[in-house]
């Protein structure tokens, strides 16, 4: 069983993670018009060469996945700990728990598989 402490800091560490990486894909998306380190063809970052180019690097979906890992942690286990926060009973905490895991790895692979399709149409 993993302690207490050890779920804080994985949440503090998932934390750190979305706030570089989203950060990071802010700064990508939003100010390369300008830079242009990412998007070697004109019409803006979304253009669809630039997002073809983005793909086929793999610094991107790496990313992706890990900032979609993090995301999910970090929003999934904060929710645990609100929902945990009203005392309900032990079989209901579980229940909760359970339910919390399943929705994150559910999600979780539905990203995944789309960025793998998406990679794939590119």
């Amino acid at each position: 069983m993993i302690r207490q402490t050890t779920k804080w800091t994985w949440h503090m560490i998932s934390g750190v993670v979305v706030l570089v990486f989203l950060g990071l894909h802010m700064l990508i998306t939003h100010l390369d018009d300008t830079l242009g380190w990412f998007n070697p063809s004109p019409g803006g970052s979304i253009a669809w060469e630039n997002v073809v180019h983005r793909a086929q690097m793999l610094f991107f979906p790496i990313t992706y996945v890990v900032l979609l890992a993090a995301a999910l942690y970090h929003g999934f286990f904060g929710l645990k700990v609100i929902l945990h926060e009203l005392n309900p009973s032990l079989g209901m905490q579980r229940t909760v728990t359970g339910v919390l895991w399943v929705a994150g790895i559910v999600l979780f692979v539905i990203g995944v598989v789309t960025l793998i399709v998406a990679a794939g149409a590119a």
